[in-house]
């Protein structure tokens, strides 16, 4: 089975959907692909924006979740999110862009880092991203829709150690994902592996993002 998605979709409003309460489960316990845990962690303040040409992935699986963190202020918050899973990716044209603002003397200062250029792309391991916003051409390959969040096997598992999400919640999962021309907004990425061929990193001030 394949299901092929175009245009772009509002992940805000799919993770509040997906998660029943801000006090989801603290301790999932479930294992990684190689036994480890993705550790879960405060995200900071600023949200960061991310493109690439395409992202091919293996062991596919998506849930919701809530990712605590503080505000620039340092004031306690929350974000709905739809995390990500693959077992293994590769992302051609990397482009990830975070913007400081309010740095005293320069203003804004923007962060872009590159990478996957060329015949070399960016691959990962057990690679989490949590989203926020993502519009992207799309390609399943034997996906399932509606799976309890714990039993989306495809994928390398929900991340626990702390991790507020359902276990029983709404899930998808599919032997592979294919996303071309991806521009997503995230509050944090986690991988247990994360190789950036070709990176290359440059700091401005001014606002400049991926897009």
């Amino acid at each position: 089975m394949e299901s092929q998605v175009r245009g772009g979709t509002r992940w805000k409003r799919f993770a509040v959907v997906m998660v029943p309460s801000v006090a989801a489960t603290a301790a999932i316990g479930v294992a990684l692909a190689q036994g480890a845990l993705a550790a879960s962690f405060s995200v900071s303040g600023q949200s960061f924006k991310v493109t690439a040409d395409k992202l091919v992935g293996n062991g596919f699986a998506q849930y919701g979740a809530i990712d605590s963190g503080y505000t620039l202020d340092g004031e306690k918050t929350a974000h709905p999110v739809a995390v990500s899973a693959f077992k293994s990716a590769t992302i051609n044209s990397l482009c990830q862009s975070v913007v400081t603002p309010k740095v005293p003397v320069f203003g804004s200062v923007s962060l872009i880092l590159k990478a996957g250029e060329g015949a070399k792309p960016v691959e990962a391991d057990n690679l989490y991203i949590d989203v926020a916003d993502l519009n992207a051409d799309a390609v399943f390959k034997n996906i399932d829709i509606g799976v309890a969040a714990k039993d989306a096997t495809k994928g390398p598992g929900m991340k626990g150690n702390g991790e507020q999400a359902n276990p029983f919640g709404f899930a998808q999962q599919a032997d592979t994902a294919t996303l071309s021309d991806v521009k997503q907004t995230a509050w944090a990425t986690t991988a247990g592996t994360f190789k950036l061929s070709g990176l290359k990193m440059s700091l401005s001030t001014g606002t400049h993002e991926c897009y």
